[in-house]
């Protein structure tokens, strides 16, 4: 799998129709609030272009697609992280993410009620934004209180945790989100075991009327604003064109997404900005049998990759024989590219790159 991501919000915003149309689950989706209580999950595979050539040129007997899971998580509401509108069960949930996607409406339908009385993308981020905060707040405290008690019998490793968690909560009281701290990757290095809802990396999906993908309106720009200040990044998407896409075959979406001059669907630009946000590329696998995708971080060697597909492998690494996707693409098929020398003998040190097609010798 490549990922998992949490879809939040305030209740009638969008979520669950965007979750219905990314993963084609049938989640329900009412206008009304606390609609999803349990988290829906629904698994998609990632659309990777690549694949399709390889597979088009191998004609392999299967294929096997990395794959996204998308967790619709019920609305939160004011006083969430007091328990609020099942507040605590939600945030929990949260907490089990890679990464969060958080949906703001960013439009005006007399016919969708909000729950906060109107279409306010600033207030409805704040009011998710401060619940979570307070929940950091509350564990991170909690997370002092031990540390310092433990530190006290002179472990270094215990004290360095504990100012680690002294200084985060500084910036927590102030109310700034972990992940727009400067070098808050150091600070959370040593403090993997906490899961710290604010230092997920988070995309806002503004949730847009089909007029505003073209061109951003005063909702989405607010967004935006906020967005460049939290090291968060902004997709847009119409959930209704979204619902549309998933009714149709892939040659009928391209053409779809063609003649409103969009080059690729919203599932895509969140896949897409998923993988940035948290350093992810694929390297294939390829050959009769199957061709595969397989995702890994970035900085991931030869050897750790082996591993992603049997320990076995990683254990009796030997070398990697490795082509470039581009390469492949020029050649046509693995005999031309290993004829015209672009096939490379790599070793377990080797850095692996995006696109990588990649052959694992190994012995065990």
């Amino acid at each position: 799998m490549g990922f998992n991501c949490g879809i939040v919000g305030l209740p009638n915003v969008g979520k669950s129709t965007i979750f219905n149309a990314l993963t084609k689950a049938g989640a329900e989706s009412a206008n009304y609030p606390f609609c999803t209580i349990d988290p829906n999950r629904g698994i998609v595979p990632v659309p990777d272009e690549r694949m399709d050539f390889l597979v088009e040129k191998i004609k392999p007997q299967s294929t096997v697609a990395t794959t996204i899971e998308f967790i619709d998580i019920a609305g939160l509401v004011k006083g969430a992280s007091q328990g609020e509108g099942l507040g605590n069960k939600f945030l929990t949930h949260i907490r089990q993410v890679d990464a969060v996607a958080h949906v703001v409406r960013c439009f005006d339908d007399p016919n969708v009620v909000h729950v906060e009385g109107g279409v306010d993308p600033v207030r409805d981020i704040e009011i998710i934004n401060t619940e979570l905060l307070l929940s950091d707040m509350e564990l991170i405290e909690r997370a002092v209180d031990r540390n310092k008690k433990a530190a006290k019998g002179g472990d270094k490793e215990t004290k360095r945790k504990a100012e680690a968690l002294e200084a985060l909560l500084a910036e927590v009281q102030k109310g700034r989100m972990i992940r727009s701290v400067e070098g808050f990757e150091e600070l959370t290095e040593s403090l993997k075991e906490y899961p710290l809802i604010t230092s997920k990396p988070v995309m806002y999906v503004a949730n847009v009327d089909e007029a505003v993908l073209a061109e951003d309106n005063d909702h989405v720009k607010k967004v935006r604003e906020i967005a460049a200040k939290e090291n968060a990044v902004v997709v847009k998407i119409c959930g209704s064109i979204e619902s549309e896409i998933a009714e149709l075959d892939e040659e009928e979406a391209k053409e779809f997404l063609a003649s409103m001059g969009l080059d690729r669907s919203g599932l895509q630009s969140m896949i897409a900005q998923g993988y940035k946000l948290l350093d992810l590329l694929t390297f294939f696998t390829a050959g009769e049998k199957e061709v595969r995708a397989w995702t890994v971080t970035g900085g991931t060697t030869a050897q750790k990759a082996a591993g992603k597909i049997h320990s076995d492998i990683e254990r009796g690494f030997i070398r990697a024989e490795v082509t470039s996707y581009s390469d492949f693409e020029t050649a046509g098929s693995m005999a031309k590219a290993k004829e015209l020398g672009k096939m490379r003998l790599e070793g377990k040190e080797y850095i692996v790159q995006d696109g990588d097609i990649i052959y694992f010798r190994f012995n065990v």
